[in-house]
Order: structure tokens, then sequence, then C-alpha cells
């Protein structure tokens, strides 16, 4: 392992230490009758993104007092300045809201770590489990599980016409639809909230996670790191990489989540594209 990588693991105990807390927050607030706001974009807003925004910032700031922090629930931070951070911290508080307000316990705390454009460090925590996912560039991906030994964790290979597909629980479109339906009949889907759908793709459950619909560079950066370092790839629909702080807009394009690097997806996403699903 080379020196950076070695810097970036030797960042990894405290960062999944600001996790756990931010994730005490978040469920000290999911247990209470807690109300829900929205944002300036009509989405959700509750006091646990705020709570775990403000623990994990200043969290950050003490462990790397040098680097920014980007959050979701931080005050807009203009291109023209983010535009010079060659590394910085790029967190989504709480992923998943809607679910947390469904309580169904899909959610995460997200802490990514940028350099050049791409993540290098993922942590996801998911605090109704307590399951720690945590990943770095040249280190391995890796899960921990409450009173369970840590386990390193890869992607599975994939075989045509046996495809296993994540999907989102509340953001589910009628190009992903379609799609579902381009791949065949001999498909698994499982529907599931916020990064734990990247999750499922790294620890070898899932072939793909397309997603066609927005979201914001918080919401991938974390478990992209954890895909990449268990051998799969983020890309948009160009099979080009994911990449981060490269526009004033933090929304990414449509991407796919691949766990097989050497499967060729273009013939479904042509079938797609052309309307013929």
């Amino acid at each position: 392992m080379n020196k950076q990588n070695s810097s970036m693991d030797g960042l990894l105990p405290d960062v999944i230490k600001l996790a756990h807390r931010a994730g005490r927050e978040i469920l000290e607030i999911y247990n209470t009758d807690f109300s829900v706001g929205q944002k300036g974009d009509d989405s959700p807003l509750t006091a646990a993104d705020l709570a775990s925004h403000q623990s994990l910032c200043q969290g950050l700031a003490t462990l790397t007092p040098e680097l920014p922090v980007f959050s979701e629930e931080s005050a807009a931070i203009p291109f023209a300045v983010r535009s010079g951070w060659q590394r910085y911290w790029l967190i989504d508080p709480l992923d998943g809201t809607r679910e947390f307000i469904k309580r169904n316990g899909e959610f995460t705390v997200n802490i990514a770590l940028i350099e050049a454009h791409q993540p290098v460090l993922g942590v996801v925590h998911v605090p109704v489990s307590g399951d720690m996912y945590y990943a770095a560039r040249g280190y391995g991906a890796f899960l921990q599980r409450p009173g369970k030994t840590i386990e390193p964790i890869h992607v599975r290979k994939t075989s045509p016409g046996t495809f296993v597909v994540a999907g989102s629980r509340s953001h589910a479109t009628e190009r992903q639809t379609r799609f579902l339906e381009i791949l065949g009949d001999n498909i698994k889907m499982h529907a599931i909230g916020s990064s734990l759908k990247f999750c499922l793709v790294a620890e070898g459950q899932v072939d793909i996670y397309p997603r066609f619909g927005p979201t914001s560079e918080w919401d991938t950066a974390a478990a992209h790191c954890l895909v990449e370092a268990a051998g799969g790839i983020v890309t948009d629909l160009e099979f080009r990489p994911l990449e981060y702080n490269q526009k004033e807009s933090v929304i990414n394009p449509d991407f796919l989540v691949i766990a097989d690097p050497g499967f060729d997806w273009s013939f479904y996403l042509d079938q797609l594209n052309s309307g013929k699903g």
C-alpha cells in the first residue's frame, strides 16, 4: 500500500467513530414523535438530518481542520469556491429521509473523502441495524455487523439472464420499469432505500443498480467508493466514470452501479434508448 493509501486507511477508524456517533444522534430522534419540515426544493427535513449534520461537521473539522466539508445540509457553496478544492469531505448526514419518516430503517449516514473528483474513502453506516460499510482506494471494502467479525466484501460475477437488480423504494421511474422489462422475465428485484442499493452491489448480492432520475453528489459518493473498492464500477449511461465537483450543479447524471466490469450492459441500454423496451 502506498503512503497516500496508508494515510486514508489511517483515517478510517476515526471516520467510522464519527459515523457511529451521528447514527446515535439520528436514533435518538427516530425513537420520538418527530416533526417533518420541508426544504426549499420541497424535500423533507427532520431534526435528525440537522443533528447528524452538526455532529459530522464538528467531528470532521476536528479530525482534518485543513479540509473543507460539504454537506447536504450546508448552506449553498458556490462552484467558484468549490472548484478550488483538491480534497474535501462530502457527506449526506441522513440519506433516505423519506425512509426515516416511514420508519422502515432503510436510511444511512454517508461520509466520503473526495480527491481529484473521485471518492477515495467511503463510510456508509446504517443506524437501525448498526451495520458499518467502509472502504478506501487501494485498501479494500469491508462490512462490520454488530457482534460479528469484520468481513471483506466483493462484487459478484454477472450471468446473462439471471439478473439481480437493485432499485429505489421511493423514487422508481418509468425508465426503470422499462429497463427491467428489457432484462427479461428471469430477474429478481431488490427495492430498498438510500445508498443501501450500492451496498447490495458491493457485497455481492446484486448485479446492477440503474438510476434513472435525479440524485445529488452527496447521495452517491461514499457508497461509490465502497463499490469500486469491492471490484465494481459506477458510470454514467455512456459508461464514463461518475465524477464529483466538476460543475455548478451537484445533481448527478443518470448512472449505473455495475458489479461485474466485464459484463456488457450496452445491449440492454441500447434497447432502452431506442424505445424498444
